[in-house]
C-alpha cells in the first residue's frame, strides 16, 4: 500500500515505470497490483485520462479490431495496387487444413484485419498499421477457443500497451527505424503476452513470452513492394500471429529464453540500428528491389500519376 511517507517515491517511479521490464516486475511486486491495474494507473498519471475512458477506449478498439475480421472475411479487399486480392477468404474458406481449423482461423483472420488497413479500411493500429493484423488475429481466435470474457480480453490488451511502450522505449515500433522486426515483431510479442495472460501466466511467463517471441523476429527488414503495406506486410501479419501462439506455449510451460526480456529488446535495437537503411520501409532493398518488385512499383506509380492539364496564363 502506497502511505505519504513514500507516495514521492512512487510517482517519480510511476514515471519510468515502462522503461523496462524488469522495474515493471519491481513495481507490481512493491505495490501489490496487477498489470492491468498498473497500467491503467499509468494511464491515468501521465495522460490524465480517467479509468472510465480507458476502459471505453479499450471497448471500442476491441469492436474495431472485431469489426476489422469480419470485415476482411466478408467483403471484396482488392487493394488499388493489385497486390491484395481477398487471400484472407481463400485461406478461411479453403477446404484443407495444415494443423488444425483454429489454426486456419487464425491465420485468415489476421490476414483479414491486416488486408482492411490495405485497402484503406478502419483498423486500430497495434502497435502500427503496418502490423495491424496480428492482435486482431491472436484475440479473435484466442477467445473463440478458450471462452474469454470481453474484460479479460480489454486487460490483456492494457498488458500488450504496456509491452509496446516498453519495446518502443528501449528499442522501436516504427519499421522505418527498426525494420520490420519492430512493427510485426512488436505486435507479436504483445500478442504472445495477451495470449499468456489470458490462459493465467504469472509475470514472469508473461515477460517469457515476449522475449522468446522478439527472439524469433529479430533481423526482419521492412522492404514493402512499390513502397505499399501490401507485400510482404499482409502475410507476415499472418506469420507473426503464428510465432505469438508457438511462443505463448513455450513459456507457458516456462521453458526460460535464456537471455532476459530487457536484453533481448535491447538486441533488436541494436539489429535495427545497424540495418541498412534500404531495409527500412524506403523499398530500395530486399523483396522490393527485386526484378518484379521493381516492375510493380514502374507499373503502380504509372497508373497513379495524375497527369494536369498545362496552366494557361
Amino acid at each position: 500500500m502506497i502511505t505519504s511517507a513514500n507516495v514521492c517515491t512512487y510517482i517519480c517511479f510511476m514515471a519510468f515505470l515502462f522503461d523496462s521490464f524488469s522495474d515493471w516486475k519491481k513495481y507490481l511486486a512493491a505495490t501489490g497490483r496487477s498489470i492491468p491495474e498498473s497500467v491503467i494507473e499509468y494511464e491515468v498519471e501521465q495522460k490524465n485520462r480517467t479509468e472510465q475512458e480507458i476502459w471505453n477506449g479499450l471497448a471500442t478498439a476491441w469492436q474495431v479490431m472485431k469489426e476489422a475480421v469480419q470485415t476482411g472475411l466478408e467483403q471484396d479487399m482488392t487493394s488499388r495496387s493489385g497486390m491484395i486480392n481477398n487471400g484472407a477468404k481463400k485461406v478461411y474458406r479453403h477446404h484443407q487444413t495444415v494443423l488444425a481449423r483454429e489454426f486456419q482461423n487464425l491465420i485468415a483472420r489476421a490476414l483479414a484485419a491486416k488486408e482492411v488497413n490495405s485497402c484503406m479500411g478502419r483498423i486500430v493500429a497495434a502497435p502500427t498499421a503496418g502490423a495491424s493484423g496480428i492482435m486482431p488475429g491472436v484475440l479473435f481466435t484466442l477467445q473463440e477457443i478458450h471462452h474469454i470474457p470481453d474484460r479479460k480480453i480489454l486487460e490483456a490488451m492494457l498488458l500488450a500497451a504496456g509491452v509496446a511502450l516498453i519495446m518502443e522505449q528501449k528499442a522501436s515500433i516504427a519499421g522505418a527505424v527498426g525494420g520490420c522486426q519492430a512493427e510485426t515483431g512488436t505486435a507479436a510479442a504483445m500478442g504472445s503476452a495477451a495470449i499468456v495472460y489470458c490462459l493465467g501466466g504469472d509475470v514472469d511467463q508473461i515477460f517469457n513470452a515476449v522475449a522468446i517471441t522478439v527472439q524469433c523476429m529479430l533481423g526482419l527488414v521492412c522492404d514493402p513492394v512499390a513502397g505499399l503495406v501490401e507485400v510482404p506486410c499482409v502475410v507476415r501479419n499472418a506469420s507473426a500471429a503464428a510465432i505469438a501462439n508457438s511462443s505463448a506455449q513455450i513459456a507457458l510451460a516456462s521453458v526460460s529464453s535464456v537471455i532476459p526480456v530487457d536484453e533481448v529488446i535491447e538486441a533488436m535495437g541494436e539489429i535495427g540500428a545497424s540495418m541498412e537503411t534500404r531495409y527500412k520501409e524506403t523499398a530500395l532493398g530486399g523483396l522490393a528491389a527485386t526484378k518484379t518488385g521493381q516492375a510493380i512499383a514502374k507499373r503502380v506509380l504509372i497508373r497513379d500519376i495524375e497527369v494536369l492539364p498545362d496552366q494557361t496564363e
